[in-house]
């Protein structure tokens, strides 16, 4: 978990201190800091990131506004900080492209033991050994016009490296590791998000969307992430290699 690095973007030089010092003490060494819209995206430019904390008012652009070009730059886990606790709020900052959300105020200690989980599922999601397939775990998967690199964390869409969330991508892969399984929207949540407050089921109905507005062809009538009415879901016309 040390070697994660984490990229802490709040206008609160306050907050950053307090988040820093945690997180510092809970063992993360490379921490990076920003304290506007503008500094996070030169960051992210020129360091891998792995863990975003993301306050939505920033002085010159929104959390929200920014993080589509996040997206662009990176796959890292966004968790939003924010005073803001509506549910649309909520759904907004998944829509646009965040993976959790923590409101103010908040115990690092929390913060500190969301990151650890998230690692920890990461990790034990990428070392799961698939569902009735191979005994030897693949980290490759094929479709007609897409593929999943595990090992290099990327979804390529016709020869194209596509950006991709980090909990899509997380999803997208646990359907690669259980092919033509069924899976309900439970089972996904507890695989790729574990017990989270902010999480439910939309949560789930909403990154099914994000995975297919990105592999398929026509995501209102999908052909490989499919609705298995009144269970769940499942990924078909794939293999692993």
């Amino acid at each position: 978990m040390e070697d994660a690095s984490i990229l802490l973007v709040d206008d609160e030089i306050a907050i950053v201190k307090m988040l820093e010092t945690v997180l510092k003490k809970e063992g993360f060494n490379q921490i990076y800091k920003a304290h506007t819209a503008q500094e996070a995206l030169d960051v992210l430019h020129n360091k891998t990131i792995d863990i975003i904390l993301l306050d939505v008012m920033l002085p010159d652009k929104s959390g929200f506004d920014i993080c589509p070009k996040i997206r662009e730059l990176s796959n890292a886990y966004i968790l939003f900080i924010t005073a803001k606790v509506s549910d649309l709020d909520v759904l907004t900052g998944f829509a646009m492209g965040g993976d959790d959300y923590v409101t103010k105020p908040f115990n690092p200690l929390e913060i500190a033991a969301r990151i650890k989980a998230r690692l920890r599922r990461k990790q034990a999601l990428t070392e799961r050994s698939p569902v009735k397939m191979k005994l030897q775990p693949s980290n490759r998967y094929e479709f007609d016009r897409f593929i999943v690199d595990e090992s290099a964390g990327e979804l390529i869409v016709d020869g194209q490296t596509v950006a991709c969330p980090a909990q899509v991508f997380l999803l997208l892969l646990h359907f690669c590791k259980n092919m033509n399984v069924v899976l309900s929207k439970s089972q996904l949540l507890e695989a790729v998000w574990g017990y989270n407050q902010f999480v439910d089921d939309n949560t789930v109905t909403v990154h099914i969307r994000r995975i297919r507005e990105r592999i398929e062809d026509n995501p209102s009538n999908p052909k490989h992430l499919v609705t298995v009415r009144g269970l769940g879901y499942k990924l078909v016309n794939g293999k692993a290699l």
